[in-house]
């Protein structure tokens, strides 16, 4: 179907970054987008991300990467600390193979939102509950929780950006359960100041087996906080204050003063996350008219560290095959995800090593990963260590090729 203006007409389900970076390339090959977000308002928030080679060229392609911008600098360092407090050089992520920029997952969304044009109709506090298809259209009920409104419109395409337990996915491709939990539970916030004793440039890390606490560094922001535990009953976690859950993860032993310091920040953080952290693993996409990108199709998780690029980079593909495929949804689906699908299963393997950097799962995995740092530190050593463990190559090539 066409709108008013002879284009084609998509709905977009989710306003994070997957969802935006879709809409604004659909709109750059001559579709209009309708996007709709389930919260009152767009979000202002967000935590420490980073964003490598994918996601860079595809953002600079889209014409956002200034708007975006950087907030990592070679001045930021971060500490491998214990609970004494005692400080040994840590891991920086500037360094890092591709030269990742650190940001804010708010500074993303910004930096694509502002490159939307004034007229692309979004809708808050909207979310769908039905879709079915015909071989003309989707057939899409939008339900307005603020108003109560329900209206049932037709596209041509829905993309469901919607995150880890999207709506559209349970719409479209049954009650089947995707999510792929790796029993660990994640803590995240933003600090209003740094942590007492350290420096606006600098991060600590505080891996014990099992459990580790982070602050991510900005060079003009104080830093973020992240706690990842690993758990044996996700629902024991979510069944108490996660601030409780938390102290629990890190218990028996005494916290000490700078564990103990973390804890109080959080607690006193006006806006946190607090999570399982799971993959999306399905055997395919898109189905008829209906296509997922982001979070709600794979979820690498924070581990991999590519949920931004990811997320940016499905998006200006979908674009951009529908532009090559004029008239050919099926056909522009398929070549879509054939192009996705191995540089995602690559992401999400590596999502599985990094965890062991992020919180080594026993005694065991922490000497691995002690060991590990110290050859990232060699000068010449260290760089073959980023690549392997980071996955680089793939992280800054794969789909810079894709898209072209």
């Amino acid at each position: 179907m066409q709108d008013a203006t002879g284009g084609r007409r998509a709905l977009v389900v989710g306003l994070g970054i997957a969802g935006i970076a879709t809409a604004l390339r659909l709109r750059q090959v001559g579709w209009e987008p309708v996007l709709v977000e389930r919260a009152p308002a767009r979000r202002s928030g967000g935590y420490f991300v980073m964003l490598f080679g994918t996601g860079i060229a595809s953002a600079r392609r889209m014409g956002v990467l200034d708007a975006i911008g950087d907030r990592g600098s070679p001045l930021l360092t971060s500490y491998e600390v214990n609970r004494a407090g005692r400080r040994t050089p840590g891991m920086n992520p500037a360094n890092l193979p591709g030269k990742p920029r650190q940001l804010l997952r708010g500074d993303v969304e910004q930096g694509l939102f502002s490159a939307l044009p004034d007229d692309v109709e979004i809708r808050y506090s909207t979310v769908p509950t039905r879709i079915t298809q015909d071989d003309s259209a989707a057939e899409v009920t939008l339900h307005d929780t603020a108003s109560g409104t329900v209206v049932t419109e037709r596209f041509d395409l829905v993309v469901g950006a919607d995150g880890l337990r999207s709506t559209v996915r349970s719409l479209s491709f049954g009650p089947q359960e995707y999510l792929h939990p790796l029993n660990y539970m994640i803590a995240v916030t933003l600090l209003d100041e740094p942590i007492e004793g350290f420096g606006l440039h600098e991060g600590l890390i505080l891996a014990e087996p099992g459990r580790s606490a982070w602050t991510f560094p900005f060079r003009n922001h104080p830093p973020s906080l992240l706690f990842s535990y690993r758990t044996g009953d996700i629902d024991a976690e979510f069944a108490r204050p996660p601030i409780e859950s938390i102290r629990a993860a890190f218990g028996p032993q005494p916290a000490g003063p700078l564990l103990e310091s973390l804890f109080t920040r959080f607690e006193q953080a006006p806006e946190f996350l607090f999570d399982s952290v799971q993959q999306v693993r399905m055997p395919r996409w898109h189905r008829g008219r209906v296509v997922l990108v982001g979070d709600a199709a794979w979820c690498v998780t924070l581990y991999a560290g590519m949920g931004a690029s990811s997320g940016i980079a499905g998006g200006e593909l979908l674009g951009t095959m529908l532009q090559r495929h004029p008239g050919d949804l099926p056909g522009a689906l398929r070549a879509w995800e054939a192009r996705m699908r191995p540089f995602i299963r690559t992401e999400q393997d590596a999502a599985l090593t990094m965890r062991r950097l992020f919180t080594p799962h026993d005694r065991k995995e922490q000497i691995m990963r002690t060991a590990m740092l110290r050859l990232m530190r060699a000068p010449v050593i260290g760089q073959a260590v980023g690549k392997m463990v980071n996955g680089a190559d793939m992280k800054n090539k794969q789909l810079d090729v894709a898209a072209v």
